[in-house]
């Protein structure tokens, strides 16, 4: 019995992105509702020390009563133990870059290319992708440290803008199934950059003159936190692109760039209010906002697709079939000829006309709506070949 050694190493890389991922997800969402809840203290009265606690916190859990303090700056001495969040981030984009790597740039040809957008070599493809990442870090930072940093709502407006322009880019390059993921990478990437090169610094710097005696500056921790914001509501789109690839109905249409960013725009809604509610205690509008732009991105792509339509007249099976025998049956069937598998993809076949039509509503979500198989169009698939498909599965 042959071992699919690809399958397995995706698998693993897979799942140390996920393990690594709810462990950064869920100190950021802690932290930040750990912050937003804290008691402030009154005003320091004279004579008081200038370090005391920014806040403090009682909360219960798991049979034990927890004590949280806050120092904006630093206490007034180094503890002897001092945890630091921080390897959940690194092996976050580590395993996600590994998985990027393994899945669309090792198969480029199937996962990244789509030559019936732009006709690229598998270089060209990931220079292009990599490229985007880089940029997007340096653009990124850049703008943290200009004068927008200090109004913070204007700064959101022009990064979802231009995340948005670069998902524009990223479809009229890519396979739409990669356009999702390679933004994804981006704000990945973003999040992980103010870590490795912003947080964890200016936290060091902290420590250091503590321990050297020195006065602590509170602009590191202001512009650390600064920061850790930004991760926190980039945090809910990146988990959707996560699971996107499910779901080929949300970037299947030409426009699959404004689903991601309604979709997005729904995500950023909730940990907003979720945010507020921890302070303000708000009412539902944020909410209800969010399941609006929710809605609009799921039926965006349908309603695209539905005035898009050819008249294609009918379509009997044998006309379904013989598309399908063209564009598909190289690699979902037994054998497969196509040369990067060795058998049908998670077992799925099409090469008998029984399997045609017992997985006619996957072909459906996948060719017609999706339009992610072929992959990467390799056998130029046209329009009017889907919609066929569309008309034959539809009459069935």
């Amino acid at each position: 019995m042959s071992i699919d050694f690809y399958s397995w190493i995706s698998l693993s890389i897979r799942w140390l992105h996920v393990i690594t991922g709810i462990a950064w997800i869920g100190a950021s969402f802690y932290f930040v509702w750990l912050d937003n809840n804290l008691e402030r203290p009154k005003k320091v009265k004279k004579g008081e020390p200038a370090n005391k606690p920014d806040g403090e916190l009682w909360s219960v859990h798991g049979g034990g009563f927890y004590h949280n303090k806050k120092y904006m700056s630093a206490p007034s001495n180094m503890p002897e133990h001092l945890h630091w969040f921080k390897y959940e981030a690194y092996f976050t984009w580590i395993s996600g870059f590994a998985l990027l790597a393994v899945i669309y740039y090792y198969g480029a040809n199937l996962y990244l290319i789509d030559k019936s957008k732009m006709t690229l070599n598998n270089w060209q493809a990931i220079g292009a992708s990599m490229g985007m990442l880089a940029g997007g870090w340096l653009l990124y930072d850049l703008l943290c440290k200009s004068a927008l940093r200090k109004k913070p709502g204007l700064f959101a407006i022009l990064l979802f803008i231009l995340l948005t322009l670069s998902a524009i880019a990223a479809g009229m390059m890519f396979s739409d199934r990669a356009a999702y993921i390679q933004v994804g990478a981006m704000i990945g990437t973003m999040m992980a950059g103010n870590v490795f090169f912003n947080i964890i610094p200016n936290q060091k710097i902290v420590v250091a003159d503590l321990i050297a005696g020195r006065p602590v500056n509170p602009e590191f921790g202001k512009a650390a936190k600064l920061r850790s914001m930004h991760n926190n509501y980039m945090t809910l789109p990146v988990l959707f692109i996560m699971t996107s690839a499910h779901y080929p109905m949300t970037y299947g249409s030409g426009m699959g760039w404004l689903s991601l960013a309604l979709i997005s725009l729904a995500g950023i809604a909730v940990r907003h209010y979720f945010n507020l509610r921890h302070t303000t205690k708000p009412k539902m509008p944020f909410a209800v906002a969010a399941i609006i732009f929710m809605v609009a991105a799921m039926t965006f792509p349908l309603a695209l697709k539905k005035s898009a339509a050819q008249d294609v007249g009918e379509v009997s099976f044998q006309d379904a079939r013989q598309i399908i025998t063209t564009h598909c049956t190289a690699c979902h069937a037994e054998p497969t000829t196509h040369e990067s598998f060795d058998e049908p993809p998670n077992g799925f076949r099409l090469d008998t006309d029984e399997l045609i039509i017992q997985n006619k509503a996957l072909i459906m979500e996948r060719t017609v709506v999706g339009k992610d198989m072929p992959l990467g169009n390799e056998t130029k698939m046209t329009d009017a070949e889907r919609e066929k498909l569309r008309v034959w599965i539809a009459e069935e």
